[in-house]
């Protein structure tokens, strides 16, 4: 994958804790994640598994959407998730 903005959710399980982000190059940041190289939560939570991955246009709107998608109820971000992927698969190896 090219660098293109997106929005990402990692976890460690199944509806366990989320992280969000947003990034210029998803394969390289979320490799930085899983790798422990993002000190924080993702490290101190093991959130090593990309369960959600939206690409966008654009950095603005991206941003603006993580903005977003931040300020949402916890369920509303699980149905987000089980729609795309309702099995919960790491979705890192779909973006390499």
């Amino acid at each position: 994958m090219r660098k293109q903005p997106a929005v990402y959710i990692l976890s460690n399980k199944r509806e366990g804790s989320l992280y969000i982000g947003v990034t210029s190059n998803p394969v390289q940041r979320i490799w930085q994640h899983k790798n422990n190289f993002v000190p924080g939560f993702t490290q101190k939570y093991n959130l090593h598994k990309l369960v959600y991955i939206e690409l966008f246009d654009n950095m603005e709107t991206a941003i603006q959407f993580e903005k977003r998608l931040k300020k949402w109820h916890r369920k509303w971000k699980l149905e987000l998730i089980e729609k795309k992927n309702p099995e919960w698969s790491d979705l890192y190896s779909d973006i390499i």
